[in-house]
């Protein structure tokens, strides 16, 4: 049975590492981001006015948020590695940081000092992007791009895994059916209402919908009602994020692999349902599949990998890189222990 959850029983050290009942509460979310509270609640072994006062504790310190996005089917996806110049990595991690169409950065120890996700509405797009902006600030070195193919999994697809299987099923099992694509120029064309209705759902993903209407400038019906649709269809994303480093997973680990193409989607859509895959892609050059991993140190590298050589034995891992610090996470900035400081809105160059 699931432990009751409490508010003030907080069981966070001096460090402010989150509990074991904060953990619960965010699988919880991971699953079903807008649920009711009473629904959350019924799950974690609390009421709901409990349970929404803990999110709201966690929220407010930065622990956890709750963000939307646009599908990754709605944009050109890529992640670009990064060479800077001596002395210059935080620099240009601050430049980069502040461009609304970079949802992610990591400092990394390897043969690139950025490794960084940037989304674009076409291929020209994402070049000029990439290749001017980025590549023409002060202090970078380097490009590489990867464009990515197929996305078999993304953080949105991660669990915590502190909720009980059965509970956290029944949690998602609410959840409609995502559509299986759509196009960046469907993105483009998108009413200014759901554009408005995203931007307020990034800055929190669990906003009722009175406060949506009255932060969008529309009826609380018509917040209702155009929500509730781009969720029906896919055109949104919700996704529940947590201070990765206080909840004991310290390690970022981001793995090129190689593939034989015609095991490509089978091996790529089974590693993205592993453990500790957090990101999981096809993607373009030589390496054509990337993992990304979050472990609890260092010590769990070789384990992982074994496991991922005795199960995909056609996979051939041909470079590691590990992630120092995460400095940006979908558009939220993150302090040196990963807690939500500040957000820059997403948006396509």
């Amino acid at each position: 049975m699931q432990e009751s959850l409490s508010v003030e029983g907080d069981s966070r050290d001096s460090r402010g590492r989150l509990s074991e009942t904060d953990l619960v509460l965010v699988d919880a979310l991971q699953s079903a981001p807008r649920a009711p509270w009473n629904r959350i609640g019924q799950a974690i072994g609390a009421d709901a006015t409990t349970a929404a006062r803990r999110w709201e504790r966690l929220r407010a310190g930065g622990l956890a948020w709750i963000t939307a996005y646009d599908a990754p089917e709605a944009a050109t996806l890529a992640y670009v590695e990064i060479g800077c110049r001596p002395g210059a990595v935080d620099a240009v991690s601050a430049m980069v940081a502040g461009l609304p169409w970079v949802f992610g950065i990591d400092v990394t120890a390897g043969d690139f000092d950025l490794f960084v996700s940037v989304a674009a509405a076409d291929l020209p797009r994402l070049g000029e992007a990439v290749h001017r902006v980025i590549g023409g600030l002060p202090g970078v070195r380097s490009t590489r791009i990867r464009v990515a193919v197929t996305v078999f999994g993304e953080g949105a697809d991660w669990r915590m895994r502190a909720l009980e299987p059965a509970l956290r099923t029944g949690l998602a099992a609410s959840r409609p059916p995502q559509r299986p694509g759509h196009s960046a120029q469907s993105l483009a064309e998108q009413a200014p209402e759901d554009r408005a209705l995203k931007a307020a759902l990034g800055e929190d993903g669990r906003m009722g919908y009175t406060q949506l209407g009255a932060v969008t400038g529309m009826s609380e019906h018509s917040a209702r009602r155009r929500l509730q649709r781009m969720i029906r269809t896919g055109n949104i994303s919700f996704r529940c994020d947590l201070a990765l480093p206080l909840a004991g997973l310290s390690t970022m680990v981001i793995l090129r692999c190689t593939v034989p193409y015609g095991r490509l989607e089978a091996t790529g859509s089974a590693v993205a349902r592993m453990e500790q895959v957090r990101m999981c892609a096809s993607v373009s050059g030589p390496q054509n599949l990337l993992i990304s991993v979050w472990l609890h140190g260092l010590s769990g590298v070789g384990p992982f990998e074994m496991s991922l050589a005795e199960r995909f034995p056609e996979l051939e891992i041909r470079d590691r890189t590990v992630a120092l610090r995460s400095v940006k996470r979908i558009g939220w900035l993150l302090d040196i222990e990963g807690r939500a400081v500040r957000r820059v809105p997403l948006g396509l160059p």
